[in-house]
């Protein structure tokens, strides 16, 4: 065990995009940062910028579709940390084919698999040591999750929507222990996961999308706030967002 003092947030789909911004971001603002997914590579990339900044943080690789691996990355956080204070929830997974007539059932289980049961094994993993501080989750979900989006998906829009019932069920069980989580929508967001759009968004489609670092900003505004707020639900989209 090597720090006491800090705050510790455990972040999957760490290594890039969103979650890796969120990483940054919160490592600036004195957290002790995990950092999970399944490129060790880029894991390590973002726990050497934290480190180079003087923070704290530790990568450790994942399949947050194995329960065993995810279970065993938050008993190594808190050998590692003492404690943690916040898990946010940032691997996602979609594909090109997505409607009825072309979607592939493997696929189907393989999206549902990553964006809502493997939310459900975090939490579940992370849940007895946030009740003993009154943890905080963000799930980062998808513009999908709260508006139907026509071209998401039908395995992706099914299971983002999904993530929101898990959110709200959270609370309300364990708003008695101080576990507070949100249910966080991002409209379009230039990252890498665009790659699995259909229809790939070309550079000037994507200068006028959010940024990583905007939903990083987003998702410190919920770690940050005072303990007694709790931010359920929160939509945050590009103005240029159709």
């Amino acid at each position: 065990m090597t720090s006491t003092t800090k705050r510790t947030l455990w972040i999957t789909g760490g290594g890039s995009g969103m979650g890796r911004a969120v990483a940054l971001v919160a490592a600036g603002l004195g957290w002790a940062v995990a950092v999970s997914g399944r490129r060790r590579d880029a894991l390590d990339a973002v726990v050497a910028e934290i480190h180079a900044e003087g923070g704290e943080a530790l990568a450790l690789p994942v399949d947050v579709r194995d329960r065993g691996a995810v279970a065993e990355a938050v008993r190594l956080v808190v050998e590692q940390f003492g404690s943690l204070e916040g898990v946010v929830l940032a691997a996602g997974q979609n594909a090109p084919r997505r409607r009825w007539d072309d979607q592939q059932l493997d696929e189907f289980e393989s999206i549902v698999g990553t964006n809502l049961t493997a939310v459900a094994t975090a939490i579940d993993a992370a849940l007895p040591r946030l009740r003993e501080g009154g943890g905080t989750v963000v799930a980062i979900s998808s513009y999908a999750g709260w508006s139907f989006q026509p071209g998401a998906g039908v395995a992706y829009s099914a299971s983002k929507t999904a993530v929101s019932s898990l959110v709200r069920t959270l609370n309300q069980q364990e708003a008695a222990h101080g576990v507070r989580a949100c249910h966080l929508c991002p409209g379009d967001v230039a990252t890498d996961f665009l790659e699995q759009r259909p229809e790939v968004p070309d550079t000037a489609a994507r200068e006028v999308m959010l940024s990583p670092m905007d939903i990083a900003r987003t998702v410190a505004f919920v770690l940050e706030s005072p303990t007694h707020v709790r931010v359920d639900e929160l939509v945050v989209s590009p103005v240029s967002q159709a």
